[in-house]
């Protein structure tokens, strides 16, 4: 694509960057046929191609955005499918973050839009203020039809109806290796995850301290950032990420860090960027270098478990055996059926792809995959309530090619995924990790009871 920026415009870093990654884009169109709102609207101004020429405009012209710019940006999922389509390799990703910040600075949106974006950035970041959101939720539930914004209602409406106890797990410690020390890593323990459900976390360490990983919390260390800076909010959105990188910049200098652990895909595409988002700040370094040592659990565990081989992520023939203390059993009933649903900030932001599923099937379990396993099932950070009708429309395809698959149990690898999938399912919904723990000798996933998530790591 031809770019007219002038010589003053590309002194602006982000500037330049999005200037090479519209000069990559050839006008295929091979983006518009795993673009879920473009299948949903079928417009093309709501598929990557399309807004790519409408940020192109906006920011040549240095315009200031106008409605119907902002419209179309902001029902861009950034999911990403389109960067995994794309024969070009245009980074959609970086370019659609630029934009949002650019029409953050230099657009009013509507009161209600203003106050609703607030509202969720001061709360949604911050768990014991999300926590007492879901319980104001809970009360306004019987009414939600008398509320008078749609997104309210879908606020309402997604919110869970029982609330996990709160995980002293969650605190800054360190948690020693069962065994030999094999790795030092730390977790991250994010921030909607800590109030949503307890069980994630308290799983990944049973299984990596009997892995042979010391796990540590790092003082300091909470939201990665992601929900504000896919808001275009760059002040908070550096905030949280700058705190992360300072938390785990003192344990890299103190006994040092093999991994940095994220079971949160949508935060651990955040994470892996922010070498990217920092690199014209005193964080540059130290932001580099936390990227390079993020990864996503079922990375590390491809590693660590000789279930899975790392390179080429096949599930080896001795099932469950060789972990710490534990003999190899079958898991529940040989070959539950699992449904395996890929979060696109997993498949798409991180190409991390075979290695949850392999992980699965050593374990024991039947892995099967729905129909277009590529689309997005609409969560995407808070797109849901944002965006509630085009969300509603992508979980209900979803959920109908998951159900097909009829499965005893659905397994995620991303928390926004599963509150979105989980109330329309039918069928149970965890974790990944909670099912490999439970294959290692944890405790079988408390959702599989249809009981309360939350609970203490063994």
């Amino acid at each position: 694509m031809q770019t007219n920026f002038t010589a003053e415009q590309l002194e602006d870093l982000g500037t330049a960057r999005a200037n090479e990654i519209l000069r990559a884009c050839v006008h295929c169109g091979f983006c518009t046929a795993t673009c879920p709102t473009y299948q949903v609207l079928g417009d093309e101004l709501d598929s990557p191609r399309g807004r790519i020429y409408l940020m192109k405009d906006m920011l040549e012209n240095e315009r200031v955005p106008d409605a119907r710019t902002v419209t179309h940006i902001d029902r861009c999922l950034s999911c990403l499918a389109c960067m995994t389509t794309c024969p070009s390799g245009v980074h959609y990703m970086h370019l659609v973050d630029h934009a949002r910040a650019y029409i953050e600075e230099r657009y009013e949106r509507p009161l209600a839009d203003r106050a609703l974006r607030w509202m969720l950035a001061r709360i949604l970041p911050h768990p014991m203020r999300f926590r007492a959101a879901l319980a104001a939720a809970k009360l306004a539930r019987p009414v939600r039809g008398l509320l008078p914004d749609k997104r309210l209602r879908a606020m309402v409406e997604m919110a869970p109806k029982r609330l996990p106890p709160v995980s002293r797990n969650d605190d800054a410690q360190v948690f020693p290796a069962i065994g030999d020390r094999k790795k030092r890593v730390a977790l991250m323990t994010g921030c909607a995850q800590k109030a949503l459900n307890t069980d994630i976390n308290d799983a990944t360490i049973r299984l990596l301290r009997r892995l042979g990983c010391e796990v540590v919390v790092a003082k300091g260390a909470g939201c990665c950032g992601a929900l504000t800076h896919h808001m275009g909010k760059e002040r908070e959105a550096h905030g949280s990420a700058g705190r992360n990188i300072r938390a785990w910049e003192a344990e890299m200098a103190g006994e040092g860090l093999d991994a940095i652990v994220i079971n949160t895909s949508g935060c651990g595409t955040t994470v892996k960027d922010y070498g990217h988002m920092f690199r014209q700040s005193d964080l540059a370094e130290p932001a580099a270098r936390v990227s390079a040592l993020a990864m996503d659990v079922s990375e590390l565990l491809a590693e660590l478990m000789p279930t899975a081989d790392a390179a080429t992520a096949q599930p080896a023939k001795q099932g469950v055996a060789g972990l710490e203390g534990r003999e190899p059993r079958a898991v529940g009933p040989e070959g539950l059926t699992v449904a395996y649903h890929a979060a696109c900030s997993l498949q798409h932001g991180q190409k991390v792809k075979a290695a949850p599923k392999a992980l699965l099937r050593a374990a024991g379990f039947r892995v099967v995959e729905p129909a277009d396993s590529h689309l997005c099932c609409g969560s995407a950070g808070t797109y849901n309530l944002m965006q509630p009708e085009i969300s509603a429309e992508l979980k209900a395809r979803k959920v109908e090619t998951l159900r097909a698959t009829a499965p005893d149990v659905i397994a995620a690898g991303n928390i926004g995924c599963m509150m979105q999938i989980g109330q329309a399912a039918g069928v149970p919904i965890v974790h990944t990790v909670e099912l490999l723990d439970w294959a290692a000798g944890g405790p079988k996933p408390r959702a599989m009871d249809g009981a309360v998530a939350g609970g203490l790591v063994g």
